[in-house]
């Protein structure tokens, strides 16, 4: 499998890029991204299949067309905390870059399989008082228009990073690092249907990327019970 991937620099996307740098049969991951990343942290695995493309403007893929053709999925995981942001601002980084990368991969790769990390509280009506949860709904259903052989939409819920990832932004990394103790002890009351981590997240999405979902908007318990049926790395 030859995977693109968006956002490889972000806590979900980092977790992504380690499943796939991990997974014999992915041959090649693409990474779109707007600086260099940064040398992954985990001196065990072979990089050698990573290339990274980088991009500037991210609200234009056309000069890209040929360079993004003869792939089998993307697995979509740019995104940006609404907190401060007008919803004007919050759209162009939500809904125009995402679908923006996407026209351009439905029409150079109709079989290809898109994958797109969306959030636990997404309105699918577009209608909700919730900025964030609207802009979502509304790039979740654009996405599911567009030709492609199949597209999901993934809502997981609290992530839990590990293998060493950390998020890039400060307050989350404060709640994680707050929270972390107790996730055991809250798995015991039931919460393992809003809890996933970086690693488990990862490999459900390969794994949905190759065999296909029963759904195509799949919420976090759903990608736990998937994650649940692979053999942990």
């Amino acid at each position: 499998m030859k995977a693109i991937l968006f956002g490889a620099s972000g806590m979900v996307g980092q977790g992504v890029l380690r499943e796939l740098l991990l997974d014999p049969a992915v041959t090649e991951v693409l990474a779109i991204v707007r600086r260099p990343l940064e040398p992954v942290p985990w001196p065990e695995i072979d990089v050698h299949k990573l290339v990274e493309l980088e991009r500037k403007d991210m609200t234009d893929f056309t000069p890209l067309a040929e360079r993004l053709t003869g792939y089998d999925a993307c697995f979509f995981c740019l995104g940006t905390s609404s907190a401060g942001m007008k919803e004007a601002a919050y759209r162009r980084v939500t809904y125009d870059v995402t679908l923006a990368a996407a026209t351009v991969l439905a029409r150079q790769n109709p079989q290809m399989t898109f994958l797109y990390v969306s959030g636990t509280g997404t309105d699918s009506t577009e209608r909700g008082r919730s900025m964030w949860a609207r802009v979502k709904g509304e790039t979740e259903n654009a996405l599911l228009r567009l030709p492609f052989k199949a597209a999901y939409m993934l809502r997981p819920g609290f992530i839990q990073p590990r293998h060493g990832i950390r998020s890039r932004t400060r307050w989350l990394r404060l709640t994680y690092a707050a929270l972390t103790p107790i996730i055991p002890i809250a798995r015991l009351f039931g919460a393992g249907k809003i809890i996933t981590d970086t690693a488990s997240l990862g490999r459900a999405m390969i794994h949905i990327a190759r065999h296909g979902a029963a759904k195509r908007v799949l919420e976090n318990a759903d990608l736990v019970a998937i994650a649940k049926t692979l053999p942990a790395r």
